[in-house]
């Protein structure tokens, strides 16, 4: 039985005015991605490249529409090292964490919706670890890259492989599952490489594979 994708959760120092921005430039496209976005308040000081980020297509806007319309409602841009030929344009949310709007043509997310991808830091290993925890097949698997996708397409998450960014903790950004009997899911998820690290009531906090935070809630 696969576990179902609740969301991804961000930690931020101002959740509601980086939800107010996503679900301005989301909107009904965001109502329909098969990963919510959920922003929890932290005192916590953003250190180095997030190991999460979002990728936003060009499939049925123009790049340069989202990017405007990103930056007229807060966003910035920011530099993380991408080259000046590179295609995409990388922003910063008014929480100051990366995101990318990919321009129109991009085969990898052709059939996509505005809310592409998922990119992630992460080993092979990883990638088969939440193709397996999802039930997400694996459309991708090339040089340590892995990809997964939602059933019926929609939706990827891609991992790049090693080497792997230096850790921060607490994890800025983590998945979160829901799921209807929390002691067996858990057991399956460590079954699958997954790690016990906390419990807290009804949610028990877990460690991928790669050593990154997940949260497991009951529904």
């Amino acid at each position: 039985m696969a576990t179902p994708l609740l969301a991804l959760v961000v930690r931020t120092s101002d959740p509601d005015a980086v939800a107010r921005f996503w679900g301005d430039l989301l909107g009904r496209d965001g109502d329909r991605a098969p990963v919510a976005l959920r922003f929890v308040a932290t005192d916590e000081r953003r250190q180095g490249l997030n190991p999460l980020h979002l990728h936003l297509t060009s499939n049925d806007r123009t790049q340069r529409e989202t990017v405007e319309r990103a930056l007229a409602l807060g966003a910035t841009h920011r530099d993380v090292g991408q080259l000046p030929d590179e295609p995409h344009v990388v922003l910063a949310d008014p929480g100051g964490d990366e995101f990318c709007v990919i321009p129109e043509g991009n085969n990898w997310l052709a059939g996509t919706g505005f809310l592409g991808e998922l990119a992630a830091d992460g080993t092979r290993d990883l990638g088969v670890f939440w193709s397996r925890a999802l039930g997400w097949p694996l459309v991708h698997d090339e040089d340590g890259e892995t990809a997964v996708s939602a059933p019926g397409g929609g939706f990827k998450i891609a991992w790049g492989g090693e080497p792997l960014n230096p850790k921060h903790r607490p994890d800025r950004m983590y998945l979160e599952l829901a799921v209807d009997d929390l002691a067996t899911d858990v057991d399956r998820l460590v079954s699958l490489g997954a790690s016990v690290v906390a419990r807290h009531g009804d949610e028990v906090e877990l460690a991928d594979p790669d050593g990154n935070e997940v949260r497991v809630r009951a529904k």
